[in-house]
């Protein structure tokens, strides 16, 4: 008999780890706390609860990277996505479903399953050490008891339970006849050339512009459960610390002291906001300092006033709120395992992925791990040119490390194109040139192309066969 896999959360990683798993043959044991021990947030004792929004995001597998995600779990049979179209409701170009019944249907569809057995309770620690493979799926509401456990295990920096988020731009989309390249003082720290910071310079009027922007901007509120979290030294938002005096940004993040325009060296930067490299393809950048509670729609209007980021691209935008999440890069090997406990396998939004598709879809590989694990089968991960092989390689080893001597900023990540391997721009169509308008269309198409063609190979070639 082959050995239970158990799946400790039964959200949307959860559920689609089991739904994996038992299609392959490997009988699952899946504990879900709710409704004996409720959360701030659910409000339901059903699997796959959708709490903050009932949107997947864009279906648009051929121009959108979460569309593409969206293609390649259907092509992996995914319970999530099936249901997801079974219960979906008019919303444009996104999917949206009907959470009520969609939940329901995930739940009893794993109920129902034979190898399915379904443990009502808190697994209110490390799970024990008969338990021979184990997913925890437990997502950014994680339990208490069970948070201070994995942080017991794998050191005190190795959990976070606050995201401080910077908006993310696309390197690409940064206009450098305006920016440079270069660190504070020329300095040259761990790994870095001092050229390690991309520079937009402000003079006084853009400066003063931008500060009543942020201030003038709509915040969004903390939501209720995530009131009693305090901001934390370093993390305070963008905005917050603009009230705090006119000058105070020019004297913190914005500081233009050690730097020099490469573009106007006799014309002294009244401020300067400076963006760190974030991945290792050097295709995404952080705005330094930038967490905020802005509203989206203020950030992209507040960001794009900043010199050089007119046309800026973001792969993210920024956010301050609660969120239990692992410093994977430093405590998952690549298939997502423990590296203090091999045993222990992690999915979903704990890993560091952001939204229910990103983490629906980590449950599906660390489902399908643990059965090729549980059968004896290898496990290949699936390319960085695929929508699931760029978020694993983001979480397991894409981030870049600081390198000014600070913790390492790895943060949660929605799947973009940013995390994929760059892509020769798309200049000719049929022998002819296309116009600059259409060359972002044509890359995207170009992404999607090769990552559709490289995930048909991977899963044809993964041996992983439904179980009759």
């Amino acid at each position: 008999m082959t050995q239970p896999l158990h799946i400790v959360g039964a959200g949307m990683a959860g559920s689609e780890a089991a739904w994996q798993a038992v299609n392959l043959g490997v009988p699952v044991i899946l504990h879900e706390m709710r409704p004996k021990v409720g959360t701030d947030a659910h409000r339901t004792g059903g699997f796959a609860e959708l709490v903050c929004s009932n949107s997947f995001r864009s279906d648009d597998a051929e121009n959108n990277a979460v569309g593409l995600l969206h293609w390649e779990m259907r092509r992996c049979g995914s319970l999530i996505m099936t249901m997801a179209g079974r219960h979906q409701v008019p919303a444009g170009g996104a999917l949206a479903v009907d959470r009520d019944a969609f939940s329901a249907e995930v739940t009893g569809t794993l109920k129902r399953h034979p190898l399915v057995t379904v443990v009502e309770g808190e697994v209110d620690g490390l799970p024990p050490e008969h338990w021979e493979s184990v997913i925890i799926a437990t997502g950014p509401l994680t339990s208490p008891a069970l948070a201070q456990a994995i942080r017991s295990l794998t050191g005190e920096d190795s959990l976070a339970f606050f995201d401080a988020i910077a908006p993310i731009v696309h390197r690409e989309t940064i206009d450098m006849d305006v920016c440079w390249f270069q660190s504070r003082y020329d300095k040259v720290g761990p790994g870095g050339t001092g050229k390690d910071y991309i520079n937009c310079p402000m003079n006084k009027e853009q400066y003063e512009q931008f500060v009543r922007a942020l201030m003038d901007g709509e915040k969004t509120d903390f939501k209720e459960w995530e009131k009693s979290t305090p901001y934390f030294d370093g993390c305070l938002p963008i905005e917050v610390m603009a009230q705090r005096g006119p000058e105070t940004l020019r004297h913190g993040p914005m500081k233009p002291r050690g730097l020099t325009n490469a573009h106007k060296p006799s014309e002294k930067p009244y401020a300067v906001v400076q963006l760190r490299q974030d991945n290792k393809l050097g295709t995404l950048y952080n705005m330094v300092g930038f967490q905020t509670k802005l509203k989206y729609a203020a950030q992209v209007t507040v960001f794009r006033s900043i010199p050089g980021l007119e046309n800026a691209e973001f792969a993210r935008l920024g956010g301050l709120h609660r969120n239990t999440f692992l410093n994977s890069p430093r405590v998952l090997d690549g298939l997502l395992r423990l590296k203090a406990r091999p045993a222990l396998r992690f999915a979903g939004q704990v890993t560091g992925v952001e939204g229910y598709v990103e983490s629906a879809a980590m449950g599906l590989m660390a489902g399908r791990m643990a059965a090729a694990e549980a059968l004896g089968l290898p496990f290949h991960v699936p390319p960085p040119t695929t929508a699931h092989g760029a978020l694993i390689n983001h979480i397991t080893g894409g981030h870049i490390e600081t390198t000014d001597g600070q913790k390492s900023s790895f943060q949660p990540m929605n799947v973009n194109f940013g995390l994929f391997p760059p892509i020769d721009t798309v200049r000719f169509r049929n022998g002819k040139r296309i116009k600059h308008s259409e060359q972002a269309v044509e890359r995207k198409r170009a992404y999607t192309a090769r990552a559709m063609a490289a995930f048909d190979a991977w899963l044809g070639a993964a041996g992983l066969k439904a179980a009759e």
